[in-house]
């Protein structure tokens, strides 16, 4: 063992990135309100319901006539409800660069079986090139890829005047990048990223073109009770008023609305932005000055300021067979993990070897400043 352990650790040590961090401050108080014992259907749950849906539209800034609604399963339910849904009439194109990018290819190609499917990939670290997106088909992709940590920079490359509708997996990006709303025809996320909230429940975005393909296409495979959104060829406009398809959670529905009045108080999306802005930027501080430490994503304009991946670059590293690379950066896990400096920051099982951080916004900065020399002393520890 050599180096000089560090004197402070961070005060919260939650760096995972899923189920995130609790926003600031949090204690179970914050639960104290939660409508328990009571039916998700009586007056005040369809009230506590609506009210989560109507704030998370506010400080996201979703157009108006947008279709905002809580859905089962978390993002990974809210994806599956549109693809299912939705794809089978136009050519499809699926983008992927990380795990979860190809859970939603595989879905296309092996369960929904689309023959006029193409699949444009990049690996970790990169992004596949954007601007072969066919404007005539339905698009599938990922904001964020939260196992990768590279993010679209933007929607410059999706045409205003699509065809097809856009589907877009925005998980790890919802409140803490500036998503491009009339670019997005269905987008998804979770309560348990950006805003740290509980898991099992997913929120589902639908823009009127994807509302107009619900109405006027049925798909040829049956479909579950939860993914379905129509009834006699309309759109069941209670699910997005707080109607759920199924039993949610009152207690991690205080939590969100718990979060979103927090988001609020530090300056809604502007304010979110903001703090995992700053976040990255004490990484990427850090990272320039290191020896053995570099970001997954090679392009800084394409860099996620919330699932931060580094990869390790130390020529001794290197040297290593890919399994003992594996091991060594685990340990480097372990070790912070065991000090009680960060928890859960190992990289992705299929991702390459290294770590992942999480800076999201309800990360505090000061316990990103006071992670970095641990990261270099565990780093130390390792290579010995």
């Amino acid at each position: 063992m050599t180096g000089n352990i560090p004197a402070v650790r961070p005060a919260r040590p939650f760096f995972s990135s899923g189920p995130c961090a609790k926003r600031p401050g949090w204690t179970t108080e914050a639960l104290n309100g939660a409508l328990l014992g009571r039916s998700h259907r009586s007056k005040p749950g369809k009230a506590k319901l609506k009210d989560a849906i109507e704030r998370t539209k506010a400080i996201l800034g979703i157009p108006a006539d947008y279709r905002v609604g809580i859905v089962p399963a978390s993002d990974t339910g809210a994806v599956e409800m549109a693809m299912w849904s939705m794809l089978g009439p136009r050519p499809v194109d699926m983008f992927a660069w990380e795990s979860f990018g190809e859970d939603w290819v595989s879905d296309v190609a092996k369960q929904l079986k689309l023959k006029d499917a193409r699949v444009l990939k990049a690996g970790y670290g990169e992004l596949p090139d954007l601007t072969q997106v066919n404007p005539a088909a339905d698009v599938v992709f990922l904001w964020n890829g939260t196992t990768a940590g590279v993010r679209v920079p933007n929607g410059d490359w999706i045409s205003k005047d699509r065809e097809g509708i856009t589907i877009c997996d925005a998980t790890s990006a919802a409140f803490a990048m500036n998503l491009p709303w009339d670019k997005l025809d269905v987008t998804t996320f979770s309560w348990q990223k950006v805003l740290g909230g509980e898991a099992a429940h997913g929120m589902l975005v639908l823009s009127p073109r994807a509302v107009e393909r619900l109405e006027s296409y049925s798909p040829p495979w049956p479909l579950p009770k939860i993914f379905r959104m129509t009834k006699g060829g309309k759109l069941i406009d209670g699910i997005f008023q707080g109607e759920t398809i199924n039993t949610p959670s009152m207690l991690a529905l205080e939590d969100y609305l718990d979060a979103l009045t927090w988001a609020e108080s530090v300056g809604g999306l502007k304010g979110l932005v903001a703090r995992a802005d700053a976040n990255l930027a004490v990484l990427d501080r850090w990272v320039q000055k290191s020896s053995w430490a570099a970001f997954l994503a090679t392009d800084a304009v394409s860099r996620s300021n919330t699932s931060v991946c580094l990869k390790i670059v130390d020529p001794w590293f290197d040297g290593l067979n890919p399994e003992s690379q594996a091991d060594a950066a685990k340990k480097i896990a372990t070790l912070l993990e065991k000090e009680n400096v960060a928890y859960d920051i190992a990289a992705y099982r299929s991702a390459p070897s290294g770590l992942r951080i999480w800076c999201g916004a309800t990360v505090d900065t000061a316990d990103l400043e006071t992670l970095t020399p641990w990261l270099d002393w565990a780093w130390a520890q390792v290579k010995g």
